[in-house]
C-alpha cells in the first residue's frame, strides 16, 4: 500500500508540469536546431499543414521503412561488429521481431541474451522504441487537434510531431531516467560475453549490454521488450524495490500526463481530468482485484508463502509484482517483472481483460489517449440515443460518418484476437506449441494474440512461440492491431477538424462531470465484456473457478 501511495504521489506531481509541457511541445510554431538539421536530412517541410490522408500517408511510410531497417539489420546481424558471435535471425523470426518493435509491441519469440548483438539491440531494436513511441503520440496529438480545430481538414505536420516527440520529450526524460536506474544497481556497458560463477558451482554464460539505457525507454515509451529473456525480472535490469518502483512511474507518467495535454489544448483543462479520473478509476480498480486475488488464493503452498509467489521475484513481492503486472496490460508496454503463467486463475484472467479493454487505462503512449478518445465518442453517442438527441463532445457533432468509423476502431482488435485464436486451436500444429492442457492452455494462445493485437507485448508463458505458425500469425496481428486502427483515428480526426463548433446549451451532455466519467467506466466495461466474455469463461474464469 505505500508502493501505491507514493506511487500516485509521484504521477500527481509530474502530471501538471509535463503535461503542460507536452501542449507546449506540439503546440508551439518554432524549431530546435537539431530539428532543422533532422528536417533537412529527411528532405520534410516542417511547417506544412497535413490532412488526414497526407499525415496517414507519413505514419505508414516512416512505418514500412522500419520495418525494412529493422528486418535487414537483423537478417545481416552475423556480418555486424558487435555481434558477440550471433549469427542472422531466421527470416521468421526477424519479420516477427521487426514487426513487433515498430508497432509498439515488443514481443519476444527468442532469448534476448542469446540471439542479438550490440548493434541490433542499440541500433536497431532501442531506436525503434523511441520511435515507436514519438508515432502513438503523434496520432493523438493529431485526433486533439481535430477536436480543438474547426472548418479545416488539417491535423498538423506528422514529421514535426514525430521529430518534436523524439527529441524534446522522450530523449530528455530517458537521460534522466537511465542515469537513475544506473545509481539504481542497472548496468550500462558493451561488454562481451563472459562467465558467471553460481553459488553451487558452475558457471554461466552472461553478455553485458547498454541496458539502463534501453531500459528506460522500454518504460516510458510503453515498448516493453527486455534486453534479457527474464524482462524486468533480471537483476541487470530491475534491481531493486526501488527501481521497480521507479520503472512503474516511467510507465504511466506520460500515459497519465497525456490527459492534461488533451485539456490544455482542446481548451479546457476539465476535460482532461474527466479523462483521466476515468483512466485513474479503472487502473486502481485493476490492481485492488489483483492484489486480492495473489494475496488470498487459497492453499497450504500459498498459506506459508503468504500468498502466490510462484513466478514472483521475492524482492519485489506480490505488492510490487500486482502494480507492476496491472500497469504493463493497462499500458502497452509488455514488460513483466513476474511470471504471469504462475498467477491464479483470476490474477491471468485480470491482465487478459486489462489488454482486452484496449490498453487505454492510461494505455500507451498517445495510444491511451486516442483509445479512451473513442470510447468517450462511444459513450456520448450511447447517452444520445438514450434521450433521443443528437450526440455531441467538445462541440463537434458525432454524426453518421463519426460512429461508424470509432465502430470500426473498436471492432479491429477483437476480430484479430479471436479469429487468430479459434485458428490456432482448431489446427494441430500451433496446439502442438501448448505447454499445457485445459483451460491454462486456452489462456496462453489467447493471451499471446490479446497481447500481439493489443501492441501489449507481454507473454503467459508456457507457449512456444517460436514457430512460422505464431512468428507470421502474430507479426500479422501485430501490425494490423496498430496500423488499422490509426487509419480511423486519423480519418476521425478530419472529420472532427472540418466541423464547425457548436454551442453548449441546457440539453449538451457535460462531459468534464463525474457522471459521464461513470458512464465512460460503464461503457469501456459493457463493451469489452460483450466482445471477449465467451473467450474468458473457456480460459481463466474456468481456471479460476475449478482452483
Amino acid at each position: 500500500m505505500l508502493q501505491l501511495l507514493a506511487l500516485v504521489a509521484a504521477l500527481a506531481l509530474a502530471y501538471r508540469p509535463l503535461g503542460d509541457y507536452m501542449a507546449g511541445v506540439y503546440s508551439s510554431d518554432k524549431h530546435l536546431r537539431v530539428e532543422k538539421w533532422i528536417y533537412k536530412g529527411i528532405g520534410a517541410n516542417p511547417n506544412t499543414e497535413m490532412r488526414w490522408p497526407a499525415y496517414l500517408r507519413g505514419v505508414l511510410a516512416f512505418s514500412a521503412m522500419s520495418v525494412l531497417f529493422l528486418y535487414l539489420l537483423q537478417r545481416l546481424q552475423g556480418s555486424l561488429p558487435g555481434s558477440l558471435g550471433f549469427q542472422a535471425i531466421d527470416p521468421d523470426q526477424a519479420f516477427n521481431t521487426a514487426a513487433s518493435f515498430v508497432a509498439n509491441t515488443n514481443w519476444q519469440s527468442y532469448y534476448g541474451e542469446q540471439a542479438m548483438g550490440h548493434v541490433v539491440q542499440t541500433g536497431g531494436l532501442a531506436v525503434q522504441n523511441f520511435v515507436s513511441a514519438a508515432v502513438g503520440i503523434a496520432v493523438a496529438v493529431a485526433l486533439v487537434r481535430g477536436f480543438a480545430r474547426s472548418r479545416t481538414g488539417e491535423l498538423g505536420n506528422f514529421w514535426a510531431d514525430l521529430v518534436r516527440g523524439v527529441v524534446r520529450i522522450l530523449i530528455p526524460i530517458s537521460v534522466i531516467g537511465a542515469i537513475v536506474l544506473v545509481a539504481c544497481g542497472a548496468i550500462q556497458n558493451f561488454s562481451g560475453i563472459h562467465g558467471v560463477g553460481q553459488f553451487m558451482g558452475g558457471e554461466q554464460q552472461w553478455n553485458g549490454g547498454a541496458v539502463a539505457s534501453q531500459e528506460v525507454i522500454k518504460e516510458l515509451g510503453t515498448n516493453g521488450g527486455g534486453y534479457f529473456n527474464a524482462n524486468s525480472a533480471h537483476p541487470f535490469e530491475n534491481p531493486n524495490p526501488l527501481s521497480n518502483l521507479f520503472e512503474i512511474f516511467l510507465i504511466l507518467v506520460i500515459p497519465f500526463a497525456l490527459t492534461r495535454t488533451f485539456g490544455k489544448m482542446v481548451g479546457s483543462v476539465k476535460q482532461g481530468y474527466a479523462i483521466l479520473a476515468t483512466m485513474a478509476t479503472i487502473w486502481l480498480g485493476f490492481i485492488a482485484l489483483m492484489m486480492w486475488t495473489e494475496f488470498h488464493h487459497g492453499g497450504p503452498a500459498f498459506d506459508l508463502a503468504g500468498g502466490a509467489m510462484e513466478g514472483k521475484e521475492t524482492r519485489f513481492g506480490i505488492g510490487g509484482s500486482a502494480i507492476f503486472s496491472v500497469s504493463t496490460t493497462l499500458t502497452s508496454t509488455g514488460a513483466v517483472n513476474s511470471f504471469h503463467s504462475s498467477n491464479t486463475g483470476f490474477g491471468g484472467g485480470i491482465d487478459l481483460l486489462g489488454m482486452q479493454l484496449g490498453e487505454i487505462a492510461p494505455g500507451g503512449t498517445g495510444s491511451g489517449l486516442y483509445g479512451m478518445l473513442i470510447m468517450a465518442i462511444i459513450a456520448v453517442f450511447i447517452a444520445g440515443l438514450m434521450v433521443g438527441r443528437t450526440p455531441e463532445y467538445l462541440g463537434k457533432k458525432i454524426g453518421t460518418r463519426e460512429i461508424k468509423l470509432a465502430a470500426c476502431y473498436i471492432l479491429v482488435t477483437p476480430a484479430l484476437v479471436l479469429g487468430f485464436t479459434g485458428a490456432s486451436m482448431a489446427m494441430d500444429t500451433p496446439k502442438n506449441s501448448m505447454t499445457n492442457s485445459g483451460a491454462h492452455g486456452f489462456s496462453e494462445i489467447l493471451y499471446a494474440f490479446t497481447s500481439g493485437a493489443n501492441n501489449n507485448g507481454s507473454a503467459f508463458a508456457g507457449l512456444n512461440a517460436d514457430t512460422q505458425w505464431f512468428n507470421t500469425t502474430i507479426g500479422l496481428a501485430m501490425l494490423l492491431g496498430r496500423f488499422l486502427p490509426m487509419v480511423f483515428v486519423l480519418a476521425l480526426a478530419g472529420s472532427l477538424a472540418e466541423q464547425k463548433p457548436i454551442p453548449a446549451t441546457a440539453g449538451t451532455l457535460r462531459t468534464e462531470k463525474p457522471l459521464f466519467t461513470g458512464l465512460l467506466v460503464g461503457t469501456i466495461m459493457i463493451i469489452t465484456g460483450l466482445t471477449y466474455f465467451p473467450a474468458l469463461a473457456l480460459g481463466p474464469l474456468a481456471e479460476g473457478l475449478a482452483s
